[in-house]
């Protein structure tokens, strides 16, 4: 993963977002979630930087982005895909996006009126209610999580996300994804992203969804612990002719459990 490129930097609201443009042909944009980064990306699309152009990015507050003692909830990413979509001179992309990343591609669609060529969402957060016991504990206790000591962090982020993966991942093969909440500001951005957590910005745009005006396909992880799969059958029935996928052997993080499931969908869908 050490040839993932972010070399663009991207003014938002002051903070400097980290994206990518890779590839020529039609526009493909793909959406991470939490706590994750652009890098979940890094099996997924280089399969089609001979086929569209490609852009990427990490979330105001994750990944390589500015990490700012801010707003970085739910509330200000649909803002910031917005305009990066503008910067990007796009207009009907295709649309890939996983967890926290559905519900800006929803929201981003839904309220601020951007139109995609198709959405492919993936185990996304789309609907309520939402948040692990885990979620709601640091959504209590920020301050004291923000200030634990660095091993003990260092033993926490690991096991929270190897929650969302259902094979066994070696230790080399997550450290991309625990690496940028370790150290200062990365302990901090960690639970502040968590306390930013409101279920009130996907009911915002969740009595929206049988409106939504592009093709739709849902690709959903049979063993996700995170968000169980009936509610990803229950977000299907909302969205008048989309496809829905259930994706075997897969956790939340489809992306590191079976790369292939969704390459393949997307060749087909798009």
């Amino acid at each position: 993963m050490t040839d993932w490129l972010l070399d663009q930097v991207f003014d938002f609201n002051g903070h400097q977002i980290r994206h990518a443009v890779r590839g020529d042909g039609p526009p493909l944009v793909f959406v991470h979630g939490t706590p994750f980064s652009s890098c979940v990306w890094h099996r997924i699309a280089p399969h089609f930087f001979a086929s569209h152009r490609v852009h990427y990015f990490d979330l105001l507050g994750y990944g390589r982005s500015a990490k700012p003692h801010a707003d970085v909830s739910l509330g200000v990413q649909n803002q910031l895909l917005s305009r990066l979509l503008d910067h990007w001179n796009i207009q009907r992309p295709d649309v890939v996006a996983h967890d926290f990343g559905g519900a800006t591609a929803l929201r981003t669609h839904l309220l601020n009126g951007k139109d995609y060529r198709s959405l492919t969402l993936i185990d996304p957060v789309a609907l309520t209610p939402w948040g692990s016991p885990f979620v709601q504990h640091v959504r209590r206790h920020e301050a004291a999580f923000s200030g634990l000591p660095d091993y003990i962090q260092r033993a926490i982020v690991p096991t929270y996300i190897r929650g969302a993966i259902h094979r066994d991942i070696p230790d080399a093969e997550l450290a991309p994804y625990v690496q940028p909440w370790l150290g200062d500001p990365g302990q901090a951005a960690f639970y502040r992203q968590i306390a930013q957590m409101d279920e009130r910005y996907t009911q915002e745009a969740e009595s929206l969804y049988p409106m939504i005006r592009c093709p739709v396909q849902i690709l959903w992880g049979e063993e996700d612990q995170w968000i169980p799969i009936e509610r990803g059958r229950a977000l299907h029935a909302m969205i008048p002719g989309a496809q829905f996928h259930a994706i075997r052997n897969a956790g939340h993080l489809v992306q590191e459990d079976a790369p292939e499931a969704i390459v393949a969908a997307l060749l087909r869908f798009l």
